[in-house]
């Protein structure tokens, strides 16, 4: 309370300056710390915008129900757990769709990878193996390139009767060779060539006692011979391959052996192939007669057509039917329409691995590598022939030429593409 006696008065430290007011000393517009924690703050002494106010009732919209919306998920909720329902609703149903959809992959897989793999495992257990390829003394070194030995037997195995009739192959026993084939595929980008080698080529053979005779007895199973250490060792497909590798210094890597009633079941099984002979050709022994010109030819025919000696060159020139043959063989073969034709592609392997005979060391697919090596086209050739003598005890004869047949066999050792001087008619 302010001092009465005081009242009116005014000391020199402005203490008493107010009726009713106590001040201290200092700047009276200056606040000192003491009222700063009283005084309002500033924000708090102004007005901020206008004063609202409440509008008028009539004006006010009438109020819905609003859905309930929970803090934790932002999700809705009507009450009826109608959302709740659709919501497991979906869930079920891309359980089910993923579990198909599993299920339907697995089956596709099982299309596409499983069946075709167990068809190749299947399809390879029935080729015939037979030990071709032997490491014998002597033997080349592996060599750049490939060289594939085709063999065409005149083996009757797999005809009865009435199918030798029809083909007209007689009734002979044993097996023979009526077709010796290389196929060549040089290292690199070379063109692959199938070079023929005559039946009757005069080298030195690998039976023992039988030295120097036709290369075709090498092959036959009633040639035999006896070893340095006492075993008797007949023709067949080892003698005859160690036979040609002695003779050129070429290294053999797969060996294919064919029958004649596989012969037929292969072209028939691809719808038969288009040959074109230049002349009208007739042999009753062989079974043939034909019209000149283009013609697709079935199995009974093409192999009439190969085997036949009825023309002015005899051998040589079935030789170059032999080739011909070949090739459209697997052109035919490799071609779209039969590869991608289940209804083609099916009784081709079936025909092929139920007749063919392979090396021990061969697989299917090495047959599937020599279709494709060939599908881009392919150069024919034999090996040059020097001359034709007849000679006693073994009769006439095919020696090579000596140059032209050694620049042939250098090129395949080196895997270089076979130069043209050295090609054979």
């Amino acid at each position: 309370m302010a001092d009465r006696r005081n009242r009116g008065d005014s000391s020199p430290s402005g203490e008493h300056d107010r009726q009713g007011v106590f001040r201290r000393a200092g700047d009276p517009d200056k606040p000192d710390a003491f009222e700063k924690l009283y005084r309002p703050r500033e924000s708090e002494q102004k007005v901020l915008g206008e004063t609202r106010r409440l509008p008028p009732a009539e004006e006010v919209p009438p109020r819905t129900r609003r859905e309930r919306r929970t803090h934790y998920s932002g999700r809705e909720y009507d009450g009826s757990g109608r959302r709740t329902r659709a919501r497991r609703t979906r869930q079920k149903l891309a359980r089910t769709t993923g579990r198909t959809a599993l299920i339907v992959l697995c089956v596709f897989l099982a299309a596409v990878v499983a069946l075709p793999t167990w068809f190749y495992l299947w399809s390879n257990s029935r080729l015939a193996r037979v030990e071709a390829i032997t490491d014998h003394e002597g033997r080349p070194d592996r060599q750049p390139g490939t060289v594939y030995m085709i063999v065409g037997s005149d083996s009757r195995d797999g005809l009865d009767e009435e199918e030798m009739r029809e083909l007209a192959t007689g009734y002979a026993e044993g097996r023979r060779t009526d077709t010796i084939m290389l196929l060549y595929v040089p290292d690199g980008d070379g063109e692959p060539t199938i070079v023929s080698v005559p039946r009757d080529s005069y080298v030195e053979l690998a039976v023992p006692g039988w030295g120097q005779n036709k290369i075709n007895a090498a092959y036959a199973d009633a040639v035999c011979g006896t070893d340095d250490e006492g075993d008797e060792v007949c023709g067949g497909p080892a003698p005859l391959v160690e036979t040609f590798e002695r003779a050129s210094g070429v290294r053999v890597d797969h060996y294919v052996e064919i029958g004649m009633g596989g012969f037929v079941g292969i072209v028939d099984a691809i719808g038969g192939v288009e040959l074109c002979p230049e002349e009208p050709m007739e042999d009753p022994k062989a079974g043939l007669d034909i019209e000149a010109g283009c013609q697709t030819m079935d199995g009974g025919t093409a192999l009439g057509y190969v085997r036949t000696r009825n023309s002015p060159r005899a051998d040589l020139d079935r030789i170059a039917r032999q080739r011909e043959f070949f090739s459209a063989l697997v052109r035919s073969a490799g071609e779209p329409s039969t590869l991608y034709n289940p209804f083609k592609s099916v009784p081709l392997v079936l025909a092929g691995t139920d007749t063919f005979t392979v090396d021990e060391g061969d697989k299917l697919r090495h047959l599937g590598t020599l279709l494709l090596a060939m599908r881009g086209g392919t150069q024919t050739t034999a090996i040059p022939v020097g001359s034709t003598p007849t000679l006693d005890g073994v009769g006439s004869v095919v020696v090579w030429d000596e140059v032209r047949s050694e620049e042939m066999f250098a090129a395949m050792r080196e895997g270089e593409p076979i130069p043209e001087s050295a090609f054979q008619e």
